[in-house]
């Protein structure tokens, strides 16, 4: 079995065909797809899933840092509500993207910090979303970091001295996805994934985005965890079986007590 641990599936590039996406995967072996949460606008179609797909979707909840704007304390709010409402498999996705616009970076830090300490007091995981600001979001991270902060650090992109840090954290999985495939792009990530034990790793998509090779350039979807499997497999020169064993487990046992 594998698991997606990072699709959108919910969006609006799934409303013509999202029941057959999630048969293929399930097809494929992909039998649980969970799904980070973007901002009040995703929250509806997100739920949704979960409740149409039962036992395969599972729901995050959490302010996505680039829909962190003016409202963001109104935003913010809806996210509080809803875990104090409800259990969800992790607070997600949040973190802080510089790569678009810089102009919230302050917004941005105050919302991450606020939902990471949600977290502890849920006993939840975090999903960390970081786009060219990994040492902001390590600065944060270390300053918040205890014995009950764990969770996932999404496409993972960082350098070896910051997979050492992330590593040191002690709670923390590497989410890798569709870029691990690509022959020139992947290459800094391939190289770092050498220093990071699979017990650390888990498999992601990032669906409808970062599409793997042989797909690149496509819509993404769940059932091509496979290929980022069998990249795993070949850089780690274990079988697939043993690849999707551990990642597998990896999710489970981050996951599973809060779904």
């Amino acid at each position: 079995m594998l698991i997606d641990t990072h699709t959108h599936l919910y969006l609006e590039q799934f409303d013509e065909d999202r029941e057959a996406v999630i048969q293929r995967a399930i097809e494929v072996g992909v039998h649980k797809m969970y799904l980070p949460n973007i901002d009040s606008s995703t929250i509806e179609g997100m739920l949704q899933m979960e409740t149409a797909f039962k036992g395969h979707c599972f729901a995050m909840m959490g302010l996505h840092p680039c829909s962190v704007k003016e409202n963001y304390t109104e935003e913010l709010q809806l996210v509080k509500e809803w875990i104090d409402k409800r259990d969800f498999a992790a607070i997600g996705e949040i973190g802080i993207d510089l790569y678009w616009d810089k102009t919230f970076l302050k917004e941005q830090q105050i919302a991450f910090r606020q939902q990471i300490q949600w977290a502890k007091e849920k006993k939840r995981p975090i999903v960390i979303h970081a786009r060219e600001s990994m040492e902001e979001i390590l600065e944060i991270v270390e300053d918040e970091n205890d014995d009950s902060l764990k969770g996932i650090f999404h496409c993972y992109s960082g350098n070896e001295k910051q997979t050492q840090r992330i590593l040191d954290l002690g709670g923390f999985l590497f989410g890798i996805g569709g870029v691990i495939t690509f022959k020139n792009s992947g290459k800094s990530l391939r190289n770092v994934l050498s220093m990071i034990d699979m017990n650390y790793i888990v498999l992601e998509t990032d669906a409808p985005y970062i599409t793997p090779t042989p797909y690149r350039g496509k819509r993404n979807e769940s059932a091509y965890i496979p290929f980022i499997a069998k990249q795993l497999s070949e850089l780690k020169g274990a079988e697939i079986e043993k690849i999707a064993e551990l990642s597998t487990n990896n999710a489970e046992k981050l996951f599973s007590p809060f779904v």
